[in-house]
């Protein structure tokens, strides 16, 4: 445990950038993988905001664990022109999404929950915006070629820490926000909770 953390937190996901963002942090936790249905859960809300949903899928999973300890859940969604992606299911949709997400404008909608005894007790979000810059095909087949598998668990088919980066003119938003998860929130969260020293 951290000299930072009082005690530690489950995080309920095996997301590298997450985890990287917690420990960067000093965030004592264990990370747990969850078995949910998003997919379900996001067909349900279909006609809900994007940052609903991007909070609904947060809050369940942090109760899909059960654990004694606070459990953290955080999910993102990207809309583009009106339209919800997720993870690409392959290379060829990954590069389709590309191919749509040229020269538009991202939406990324970061959500966190907070979840004790299977019970929410906080929900937090965020959002970022970022250019797209025109991409071309050679450039789409260069960047997959690079980037896939890793990119396949990655909402917009990018990580911004890595060759991701090359896919934007400009970004409008909170750092962590796009890494995944409105950290700053989050840890004000766990400093309320008595998780992090205050």
């Amino acid at each position: 445990m951290t000299d930072l953390s009082i005690r530690s937190i489950v995080l309920a996901s095996q997301s590298a950038s997450r985890k990287a963002m917690l420990t960067a942090a000093g965030v004592a936790f264990e990370a747990v993988g969850v078995d949910l249905d998003e997919r379900r859960l996001e067909a349900e809300m279909e006609e809900a905001d994007p940052a609903e949903v991007a909070q609904a899928l947060a809050a369940a999973k942090a109760v899909a664990v059960t654990d004694e300890r606070l459990v953290l859940g955080s999910d993102s969604l990207i809309e583009v022109d009106g339209q919800r992606f997720d993870k690409p299911a392959s290379r060829e949709q990954a590069a389709e999404h590309l191919r749509f997400f040229s020269g538009k404008v991202m939406t990324l909608h970061s959500a966190a929950a907070l979840a004790k005894d299977g019970k929410i007790g906080w929900v937090g979000s965020d959002f970022a915006r970022l250019r797209v810059r025109e991409l071309s095909e050679d450039f789409i087949e260069a960047y997959l070629g690079a980037e896939w598998p890793e990119v396949s668990y990655c909402v917009g088919v990018f990580r911004i820490e890595g060759p991701g980066v090359q896919l934007f003119e400009s970004v409008m938003g909170d750092q962590f926000t796009v890494l995944g998860m409105p950290l700053l929130q989050v840890l004000a969260a766990l400093r309320e909770e008595g998780v992090l020293r205050t």
